[in-house]
């Protein structure tokens, strides 16, 4: 196996076992980005001078303590991380002409803790500008490529994020989701992607898209991948009032529990009519796979599922019209002229929202809407443990399909921003193909703060499934 497929236990212990150096490894990473992204462009810049600097540091340790794991979880482990979050002394630019130049004086928290765990960052993956997006189509720079099929979209907005995750350029990606933006790469890329409960994990130094919708998290290889990274990343933080004060459980630790009288629930308004009948079949056939463990599936209902996506819109770009003022071009970066296609039509709609005489009819209505759509979570979960769900009504779309068609676009979010606005997990994992070898993913969604039994769950899968091992064909 090349060391860029390795998950991230598996180069640990490698690294442990001095099998490898960081170094080593670092240097495949590398090799496979300047092989592989001249067609995929997944990556917008790459930071390797600091990448092997912190190397050859993490060799240091390791040859010294080998027991350093213990104190730094991810020591030597290389990762990309979607180009909205601040790095100090690099380049952070949301993959927007407004902030093309744009060098923070500060680093985000997040990347600040997988730094302290001696996470080493590869690079900044390309996304939708400012997370506007479900194809990253809508970046300023360039249309990342599907490594399953490089005429197809990656998913978005955290589509240089998946991409770089399923052709093995780096073996994590830390990324945002306000609507889907990485459980929708996820399953298009078939790799596997948590979107956390509101305020699990810091977001501070993100730039932002909707504060109330805004969640953080990673992609991985396997699910165990995601509970390692979240375990670093979650927790409270003093400069993000949004995260309570709330023990991080220890996500790895307890990977291998199982509810044994663990009871699924199938939403019925998530299979309706206008899902893929090989999607559905995917994630049905997951459902029934998850018996042979004694799990309970039943119907559920999620009443209000009809008006999450008016909502999620409505609510969304009413905060982006107030998040984006701060780019007046006068404190910092460029003029607003700079602003792509989409990032203005979501400010004049957000900001029409919330204009005299209409917030009453628009924003207020869905925040109205936000909290049926909690209650649905509430009262289903009072019954069920977790659900299994698609994450999109169909595979990856052409590149260019939808673009024309924002409303196209938009719906195809259809089964991913009603978790938002309720504020509950999701995770993504890999569930099936197509005829045409395209990559389908679920997302098992729980009550708040139920990643461990997610993380749980997607792992009992995972040992019961082999999608999420394969790999695209990148003529290697």
């Amino acid at each position: 196996m090349k060391l860029t497929d390795l998950t991230i236990s598996k180069a640990r212990k490698g690294l442990q076992d001095r099998s490898f150096s960081s170094q080593e490894l670092l240097t495949s990473c590398f090799k496979r980005i300047e092989k592989h992204d001249p067609k995929i462009q997944a990556f917008l810049t790459l930071d390797k001078n600091n990448a092997f600097k912190k190397a050859r540091e993490a060799d240091k340790l390791i040859s010294k303590n080998k027991n350093i794991f213990a104190e730094k979880p991810l020591l030597g482990i290389p990762y990309s991380a979607k180009d909205v979050f601040c790095t100090k002394g690099v380049k952070t630019t949301a993959s927007s002409n407004i902030l093309k130049n744009y060098i923070p004086q500060y680093t985000a928290t997040s990347i600040k803790k997988l730094d302290q765990a001696g996470a080493i960052l590869l690079g900044k993956t390309n996304c939708d500008a400012f997370g506007f997006g479900s194809s990253t189509e809508n970046s300023d720079f360039q249309v990342t490529k599907n490594p399953w099929n490089l005429n197809k979209v990656p998913g978005g907005s955290s589509g240089g994020s998946a991409a770089a995750v399923a052709s093995s350029m780096g073996l994590f990606s830390i990324a945002e989701d306000t609507g889907g933006s990485i459980r929708q790469p996820a399953s298009f890329c078939s790799v596997s992607g948590i979107k956390v409960t509101y305020g699990r994990v810091s977001r501070f130094g993100v730039i932002a898209y909707g504060s109330s919708l805004d969640t953080i998290g990673t992609m991985g290889k396997e699910v165990e991948d995601l509970a390692l990274t979240i375990k670093v990343i979650a927790g409270q933080d003093l400069q993000d009032a949004t995260t309570p004060d709330q023990e991080v459980p220890d996500y790895v630790q307890n990977l291998k529990t199982l509810k044994k009288d663990l009871k699924i629930g199938l939403p019925q308004e998530y299979f309706d009519q206008g899902l893929d009948r090989q999607v559905k079949e995917a994630v049905e056939k997951a459902a029934a796979t998850m018996k042979t463990l004694k799990a309970q599936v039943v119907p559920v209902s999620l009443p209000h599922t009809k008006y999450a996506v008016a909502a999620y819109y409505l609510a969304g770009i009413s905060e982006v019209s107030a998040n984006l003022a701060r780019y007046d071009g006068i404190r910092f970066g460029e003029k607003r002229e700079e602003f792509g296609p989409e990032v203005k039509r979501r400010i004049m709609l957000g900001t029409y929202a919330l204009s005299s005489g209409y917030y009453e009819a628009y924003y207020k209505k869905a925040m109205q809407v936000r909290t049926l759509l909690k209650a649905d979570f509430d009262k289903v979960f009072a019954k069920v443990d977790c659900l299994f769900a698609p994450v999109s009504p169909f595979p990856a779309f052409a590149i260019g399909e939808k673009s024309q068609d924002p409303l196209a676009m938009w719906l195809a979010d259809v089964y991913t921003v009603t978790i938002n606005p309720a504020g509950v997990p999701a995770l993504a994992v890999p569930c099936g193909f197509t005829n045409d070898n395209l990559p389908i993913g679920m997302q098992i969604i729980g009550p708040q703060f139920s990643e461990q039994l997610l993380f749980q769950v997607g792992h009992a899968y995972q040992k019961l499934t082999d999608y999420h091992q394969r790999r695209p064909k990148l003529n290697d």
